[in-house]
């Protein structure tokens, strides 16, 4: 049924992209608050009683949700479908699937008709299908991939990597992000996409969970060769069409029929219409759907499909169902929630939840099943909010909610272990995500994200940022090297090394490894060094007119060469920080950055680097001319910040020769 409503088209907010960069860059700097105070443990909640399941009750409670936060955050549009007891039980629309930003009158989200982008949510078809060939005996989990590939796979360990590596986010590769998502009319060739400059191999197989798009379009890969089609054809043959999915569609562009029912995508309510998203690696995220699509989906998964339509037999689906790897190859970071062959495992309210989220630049979605009641629901979000957060918390509130809504549980038990001290002040330290760019100038992403983990003396940890929270976090441990979210159900595991942890796994596909001295260092020698340098830029033209102002003498010209050059160099390396900053933050935005641009910067970094020698000359000069402490002190302040930046330059890569990323 199509719901009436309720939502006013959404108001314009200006301010809203510079709010959301400047909340991103507030939640770094949370790393440097002091550890919060010890909370008095909450009384004892009594277990809510489960709200009734029925399409009145569901329909009642999002109604009271979902208008609300999308007028609170600015999110144009949003569809949700929820299944139960082998049945579509809703779909829901809210807000507008075209804004009317442009100039055209506002078109309201029609939950039967609108399409959505669904983004990594496509990674669970990728994986139907991969077992779908499995369940044929046409594909084997555990043989190296290069038995299936038409090219070698470039790998650094001996151990080969297989699809369960693949389905699992344990292949061991690096993040890439450069030409992951393009503009409508971009062409893209899915074995150029893999073989063309691919990811370093950073982990052996199986070891350390670190999510790759790259391993997952891998996969679809395969299931192309072996199916001796199309991979987007293959779906369609083989999950869509028996399923009756006749509104989904990996094809790009989409076909005639359907392209006029695609939603338009949104930064913020105050953007203008997005671009058709191209996804050159199209099996990890190039799905379009509605929403009742979406739950035959939902309902296949769950086992409540005619068996003629289905699939995966019932054998195949409780294997791909359960978690994939042990401790044999991941250690105690196993004790947590784990990959399955696809799905992300997660514990709520006791009921084992199994999902999967998935983002593109302007939709945002999320699919929870809970295999154990015949219940499941999707939702999706045409823009990301005013805050940098919104779509993030807008999805949680709705199926963590729905969850707690109607399938509310036993409280956690209570925490304490006697190892949660020792622990504690073993995992303290720094580290950086396994998710993370090794082998390229960006490599610096990694040492800009930073997660510290802080000893506390009653044995808990804080955590900033939190991983999936962003905002610190405090964990106790439950069990030994197993930490649960203090007032949540969040759980990190944690994998020893010597005496001190070395990876922190969460979400089943993430990790958080220590980082080096290096890295560690890195973040507040630049800041150092960054705030000398501009403090000195500045100082020299107020310098010149204060002495103007106050007729005093200018500086005698010996050494003024060097200081010349110097201040040259200075203002390059400013203007180097500058320019790689935008680079990160367009790149992180899936933006691409022309070569020359980067050249560019690199020449400014060279600039910045050849100030060394002047700035030290000038230092030495002052010294034989006796010019004072005040001299020594500032020239040796901005010769050690020039020695810092350039430090820092070639730790990164930033002047290396190879600017792929």
């Amino acid at each position: 049924m199509i719901p009436e409503q309720t939502t006013a088209p959404p108001r314009r907010r200006p301010l809203a992209a510079a709010a959301a960069a400047a909340g991103t860059v507030a939640l770094l700097a949370v790393g440097c608050a002091a550890p919060a105070a010890t909370a008095p443990p909450a009384p004892a909640t009594p277990v809510p009683a489960a709200a009734e399941l029925t399409a009145q009750d569901v329909d009642a409670w999002l109604d009271g949700l979902l208008p609300a936060a999308l007028d609170d955050t600015g999110i144009p549009g949003a569809v949700v479908s929820v299944v139960h007891d082998g049945e579509i039980l809703t779909s829901r629309g809210y807000g507008y699937a075209d804004t009317g930003a442009d100039g055209g009158e506002p078109v309201p989200v029609d939950p039967e008709e609108t399409l959505f982008r669904v983004g990594s949510v496509s990674k669970l078809f990728t994986a139907t299908a991969v077992m779908r060939l499995v369940e044929e005996g046409r594909l084997n989990l555990d043989t190296d991939v290069n038995e299936y590939l038409d090219f070698t796979l470039p790998t650094a360990f001996d151990e080969p990597v297989t699809l369960r590596h693949l389905l699992t986010h344990t292949p061991g590769f690096e993040e890439r992000a450069r030409g992951l998502i393009k503009a409508e009319g971009d062409g893209f060739d899915l074995r150029s996409t893999l073989v063309e400059d691919p990811p370093e191999q950073v982990y052996p197989p199986g070891t350390v969970p670190a999510y790759s798009n790259y391993g997952m379009a891998l996969a679809g890969y395969i299931v192309q060769l072996e199916s001796g089609v199309p991979f987007d054809e293959y779906v369609d043959a083989t999950v869509l069409e028996p399923l009756g999915m006749d509104s989904s569609t990996f094809s790009q562009p989409l076909p005639d029929e359907l392209s006029g029912r695609l939603s338009q995508g949104y930064m913020n309510a105050d953007s203008g219409t997005g671009f058709f998203e191209i996804i050159e690696g199209s099996p990890a995220g190039a799905l379009t759907a509605s929403a009742p699509d979406m739950a035959r989906f939902m309902l296949a998964h769950l086992g409540e499909t005619d068996p003629e339509a289905a699939p995966l037999a019932p054998e195949t689906l409780e294997l791909m169902h359960s978690p994939a790897l042990d401790s044999a190859s991941l250690g105690a970071l196993a004790e947590g929630p784990r990959m399955t062959l696809g799905f992300f495992e997660e514990d709520r309210n006791g009921h084992r939840v199994l999902g999967h989220g998935g983002d593109t630049l302007f939709f945002h979605s999320r699919l929870s099943i809970q295999p154990e009641h015949g219940t499941g629901i999707f939702v999706s979000l045409n823009g990301g909010g005013d805050g940098a957060t919104d779509s993030m918390a807008l999805r949680e509130a709705v199926v963590s909610g729905f969850v707690d809504r109607y399938l509310p549980g036993e409280p956690p038990a209570a925490a304490g272990t006697d190892t949660a001290v020792e622990h504690a002040r073993m995992a303290e330290g720094s580290y950086t995500p396994s998710r993370t760019m090794h082998s390229t100038f960006l490599s610096v992403a990694g040492a800009l994200s930073a997660t510290a983990v802080i000893a506390r003396e009653d044995g808990t940890i804080l955590v900033t940022p939190g991983p999936e929270t962003l905002t610190p976090t405090v964990y106790e441990e439950v069990e030994p090297w197993v930490w649960r979210e203090v007032g949540g159900q969040r759980i990190l595991t944690m994998r020893v090394e010597g005496d001190r942890v070395e990876a922190i796994g969460f979400a089943s596909a993430f990790t958080l490894l220590r980082a080096d001295p290096a890295t560690s260092a890195a973040l507040p020698v630049l800041l150092s060094a960054a705030v000398v340098l501009v403090v000195a830029v500045l100082s020299w033209p107020v310098g010149a007119v204060a002495r103007r102002l106050l007729s005093r003498p200018a500086r005698d010209r010996a050494g003024r060469t060097a200081r010349v050059l110097t201040r040259i160099g200075v203002a390059c390396a400013v203007a180097a920080l500058a320019g790689w900053g935008m680079v990160i933050v367009a790149v992180m935005g899936l933006q691409e950055v022309p070569e020359a641009v980067l050249r560019g910067i690199q020449g400014l970094q060279l600039l910045g680097c050849a100030a060394i020698l002047p700035a030290a000359w000038a230092v030495v000069g002052d010294v034989r001319r006796r010019a004072g402490w005040k001299r020594y002190t500032a020239g040796a302040l901005v010769l050690a910040a020039l020695l810092a930046v350039q430090w820092f330059a070639v730790t990164f890569g930033l002047l290396g020769l190879d600017l792929s990323y």
